[in-house]
């Protein structure tokens, strides 16, 4: 029986199947991510641009490698984008597995950069397993918590057996990192770790018992001397900026005058004086920031915390409306990550956190870095296309009837 038009009900509209309508990726997301991609190897040029003990004579050399490195990273997140959301689970345990065995490979055969055994040489290439554990982490305690958790993860706290999986888990890795030791990927991991326990629900006294544990666990370091004799001295360069001015407090002297030469509008790209005659000691990697802070002073530096700002809102953003746990936990980490992260590199440009060196997300030249990082961006959208596309399976929306009067 046919309906009259008068008959049939307005007030409902049935949105079509999913599959006429493809998820779409956050574009928010991968604008921020682009700016910043950009900008980074405009400074990463002009660091070394006139660093011929660096270059050899080709003052395009770090920017041909760090162009191959973003395209690397960029199809790696690619990759990650297209796999199905079942592989990624299925996959994480192998990554989790992958970046264990480089740690230990590095603890064996690892050369030593700037006093930290923290770098495997393969081919002639390069690789830092730490960059990789940050993500392999993340993953590992999403899908160890969703696994046993998924379903009725909101009607119940998470387990006290669940945090203690997941501490496990974040151990081996850590204590890895810690025997390089790399000092700053450990502190990266301890507040990412932190997030993912925070965000999945644990009991707060969970979460004062892990702060605790990392003061105590800080100085125990200190006293048994697992720190290096260099990394102390860092930290007392930090507490006392004129304490040793030559030596351990010579980074932090140098990156303070290098920004404060940059004033509003900064000395112009390539223009930097302390950039340009290499008074700041690793400008490509880990003190990047001055030069943003230099020749593109305060508009510029304030342009790349605005975009890394939006990474961290769309990364937000993706895990509460992620409809799963691992989703959520995933994308909440991989915040944390960076957050973290880009705080205490331009923490320590700016003589607030002490030097650690750490790189700035998907600015800094390094290609584990921008491996991981970019990888992490994939996995963000993968979770961005899954809900979108749940979201789209179905929905019946209602509209409000107009009022009459």
């Amino acid at each position: 029986m046919t309906l009259a038009p008068s008959a049939r009900p307005r007030n409902v509209r049935v949105d079509p199947p999913s599959s006429t309508r493809a998820p779409r990726l956050d574009w928010l997301l991968m604008l921020a991510v682009a700016g910043l991609l950009v900008v980074g190897s405009m400074l990463v040029w002009s660091a070394t641009v006139n660093r011929e003990d660096l270059t050899g004579g080709d003052p395009t050399a770090y920017l041909k490698r760090h162009l191959v490195n973003i395209a690397i990273g960029v199809v790696l997140g690619v990759m990650i984008i297209a796999t199905d959301h079942r592989w990624v689970r299925i996959l994480a345990p192998l990554v989790y597995l992958a970046s264990v065995v480089g740690l230990g490979l590095v603890l064996v055969m690892g050369s030593t950069i700037n006093g930290s055994r923290s770098w495997l040489m393969l081919g002639g290439m390069s690789v830092q397993p730490a960059e990789f554990a940050k993500l392999a982490v993340v993953i590992g305690m999403a899908l160890l918590v969703a696994e046993r958790t998924e379903g009725s993860w909101r009607q119940r706290d998470v387990r006290h057996l669940d945090v203690l999986g997941m501490l496990l888990l974040a151990g081996l890795p850590a204590v890895l990192i810690l025997l390089q030791p790399d000092l700053g990927t450990m502190l990266v991991l301890s507040a990412t770790v932190f997030g993912v326990v925070a965000i999945s629900g644990a009991p707060r006294r969970w979460l004062v018992a892990l702060a605790g544990g990392a003061v105590g666990g800080a100085v125990l370091a200190v006293q048994a001397g697992v720190l290096k004799e260099y990394q102390v001295d860092r930290f007392l360069a930090f507490t006392n900026p004129g304490l040793d001015p030559r030596g351990a407090g010579y980074n932090t002297e140098q990156a303070r005058i290098a920004i404060g030469n940059g004033g509003v509008f900064g000395q112009g790209l390539f223009e930097g004086s302390q950039t340009q005659s290499g008074f700041v000691p690793e400008q490509h990697t880990d003190f990047i920031y001055t030069v943003a802070g230099e020749e593109l002073g305060l508009v510029g530096s304030g342009i790349i915390i605005a975009l890394l700002g939006l990474v961290l809102w769309r990364a937000l953003t993706i895990a509460m409306r992620s409809d799963d746990l691992f989703g959520r936990l995933a994308a909440g980490g991989i915040a944390v990550w960076f957050g973290f992260q880009a705080f205490q590199n331009i923490g320590m440009s700016l003589g607030i956190m002490p030097v650690t060196g750490v790189p700035l997300p998907l600015v800094s030249y390094g290609g584990s870095s921008m491996f991981a990082g970019l990888m992490a961006i994939g996995l963000l959208q993968n979770i961005h296309l899954r809900t979108d596309r749940s979201m789209g399976v179905g929905a019946v929306r209602t509209r409000t009837p107009r009022s009459r009067f």
